[in-house]
């Protein structure tokens, strides 16, 4: 099927010059780290979670309209005021990315490529969660597109989407 969609890209793009283009070439786990520095202590201890959590996207251009964009998730869980545990996930994919403006080119990387990765990242938040012998930890849905705008709004509109948190 991949190739069917490049020939009807390639089709599109003869005939009017610069068609957009967005394909998922690849989705992978990049980096992923769990931490439970006081098990197991924790386990006999009352379960009172407070979860703090960070995300982070960049994107890195590897080829002419092939980019790599990185969500990265750390989820910190302390309980009794103390870290119960620690989940880090680089959360990857590789995209094809052409015939944008580049002000959508820099929304595409830094919005909507991470709300592609981010149900991906969110199971392997909660597999490694409950591997460790946690409850489940289920993340809310994100709004990338706010993330995204609260982000150029600080930039003041440079360097759109190479990097947002």
């Amino acid at each position: 099927m991949q190739a069917k969609t490049e020939k009807v890209a390639e089709n599109s793009t003869e005939k009017t010059g610069q068609h957009p283009l967005f394909e998922i070439q690849r989705i992978f786990v990049k980096d992923i780290s769990f931490e439970a520095p006081n098990t197991p202590h924790t386990f006999v201890e009352e379960w009172k979670p407070e979860v703090a959590l960070n995300l982070e996207t960049k994107s890195t251009r590897i080829q002419e309209n092939l980019h790599e964009v990185i969500l990265s998730i750390t989820a910190t869980v302390m309980s009794n005021k103390k870290t119960a545990f620690l989940v880090e996930v680089d959360q990857a994919g590789v995209f094809v990315v052409s015939g944008f403006p580049n002000d959508q080119l820099h929304h595409m990387l830094g919005s909507f490529c991470p709300n592609v990765l981010f149900p991906y990242a969110r199971e392997v938040v909660s597999d490694i969660v409950v591997r460790g012998g946690f409850p489940q930890l289920i993340l809310a849905p994100v709004n990338f597109d706010a993330l995204y705008n609260k982000h150029m709004e600080e930039q003041g509109g440079a360097g759109a989407g190479q990097k947002s948190n």
